[in-house]
């Protein structure tokens, strides 16, 4: 373990983004191309730049704390920063010919602040304090505000906006609140530190499990679970398509990161306290992602409904890494991650067909819209089947097995209840799915549908392989599996 306290090579990812990011704003102001097209090119050029320092780091061996133990690195922040990076590039790329369509990119200010929502995060997932965390969070969230809004002629976008602005204030606020109340009760803010006093009993408990109601809630936002996921839906379906393909993707991976480091590790002594608020938010996610979306007619806003029942299933491998006999099972929270970076993955392509989809003056947002899309694009078509059947947990696709095995884990840490109730739920939930499917392959398409016909683009290649991986992976699942298991083990200390 690399001891400095200011080992600024360990932190080279972050600061290497943080200059690009100012680059990319700089290219814009001075270098105004139609388009952004510099702007958009410097953007990828950077992601993967950073990707190339993140693996280069990971394949080195590079771990250890720096900052005066603000910082860490470790196989979880490497693991978690390629999943991150890979996602916002990807985003990008889908993202390129419908933010020209709308005139959303005359100022390039897209690409930068996804850069600095992507640091956000890194620096989020890399936090071994509590102000580091808040620090991360607020720039990523910062940047995703200002993204919300960023088409100022969409009254639904300023809608989406201000609430998730509000609320995300008011749940920033919560969280902030709860970990004044932890330094209270502990005198630490280092998660380490935070960990031994708690170890040592010398922490006052009462007013440390109040903090933990607070910190909980905050988390519990930035993850989209119930009670506090009245944002998701709002938010999805009034933000730009490519905006809320940004919220429901890299972010998940970093409020994961944040949950592992805050509850997993640092407060699992006192698992036996934030375990049935895990339980009520799990079940309650479920419940009312999967039954509210059968009303649905906008897919957008099915998707966020169904991003909070699939946040039921995190939270139930999350819940399950300490049994009733308090032991500690690596392998469930290995479980919550795998189900994690597999549905961002879903998601990523997801919202990929749908602005592959939409064209100058036409959204793609509607079920109806996908009416005969076999039809029009018989490949397009199948992705979407690919997709719905992956989500809705059916073989041999990576969302069964994601369920499968989070199932697993639940059953074997003795909640086997939690378990036959979220197969249930599930079974209502694939309803809203196989609609989509139904709609594609039985509906006619409507008279005034676009055209599909043009060849296949660079997009849309990434599209294929995004469809693949998720075929592959369903089929051949063990090498995540092992990966995610083996980052958790070598990084968390329980």
């Amino acid at each position: 373990m690399i001891e400095n306290q200011f080992n600024f090579a360990m932190a080279l990812p972050e600061i290497l983004l943080c200059l690009l990011a100012m680059g990319v704003l700089l290219i814009d102001a001075f270098a105004r191309s139609k388009d952004s097209v510099l702007s958009y090119y410097s953007s990828l050029l950077s992601l993967l730049l950073v990707l190339v320092v993140v693996l280069f780091q990971w394949s080195s061996g590079v771990a250890g704390t720096t900052f005066y133990q603000m910082y860490i690195a470790d196989a979880l922040s490497h693991f978690l920063k390629v999943g991150t990076t890979i996602a916002v590039l990807v985003t990008l790329i889908y993202s390129r010919q419908y933010l020209i369509d709308r005139s959303m990119v005359t100022g390039g200010e897209f690409y930068a602040l996804a850069l600095f929502c992507l640091l956000g995060q890194f620096v989020m997932i890399s936090a071994a304090s509590t102000l580091t965390i808040y620090l991360g969070l607020e720039l990523m969230s910062l940047s995703l505000y200002a993204l919300v809004a960023l088409r100022r002629d969409s009254l639904s976008s300023a809608e989406a906006a201000m609430k998730y602005f509000i609320l995300g204030s008011l749940a920033s606020g919560i969280m902030l609140y709860g970990i004044s109340l932890i330094y209270g009760a502990t005198g630490a803010i280092h998660l380490a530190t935070i960990m031994q006093v708690l170890q040592s009993g010398e922490a006052q408990l009462s007013v440390l499990l109040l903090g933990l109601v607070f910190v909980v809630s905050g988390i519990a936002f930035k993850l989209g679970a119930v009670p506090f996921h009245m944002w998701v839906p709002d938010v999805y379906q009034g933000a730009p398509t490519a905006v809320a393909l940004t919220i429901g993707s890299a972010p998940k991976l970093a409020a994961l990161a944040m949950t592992l480091r805050v509850l997993i590790e640092t407060l699992n002594d006192v698992a036996i306290s934030w375990q049935p608020m895990l339980i009520i938010m799990a079940v309650l996610s479920l419940a009312i992602g999967n039954i509210t979306a059968l009303m649905q007619t906008n897919f957008k806003r099915l998707l966020g409904y169904s991003t909070i029942s699939h946040i039921g299933f995190v939270l139930l491998g999350l819940l399950s890494g300490v049994d009733a006999n308090g032991q500690v099972s690596s392998g469930a929270y290995g479980t919550a991650l795998f189900y994690m970076v597999t549905y961002v993955l879903t998601t990523l392509a997801s919202f990929g067909i749908i602005l592959i989809l939409s064209r100058a003056g036409f959204e793609s947002e509607e079920i109806a819209d996908f009416k005969g899309l076999n039809r029009r694009s018989p490949w397009l078509a199948f992705g979407v089947l690919i997709l719905m059947f992956s989500l809705a947990g059916i073989p041999p696709l990576v969302g069964f097995y994601a369920k499968l095995a989070v199932l697993q884990a639940t059953v074997n840490a003795g909640h086997i209840w939690l378990a036959v109730l979220a197969v249930l739920l599930s079974l209502i939930g694939a309803f809203y799915y196989l609609r989509v499917v139904k709609v594609m392959y039985f509906d006619e398409p409507a008279a005034d549908a676009p055209a599909l016909s043009a060849p296949m683009t660079f997009r849309e290649g990434i599209l294929s392989v995004n469809n693949l991986l998720i075929i592959v992976l369903g089929i051949l699942p063990g090498g995540l599996m092992a990966l995610c298991v083996q980052v958790i083990d070598a990084s968390l200390k329980f």
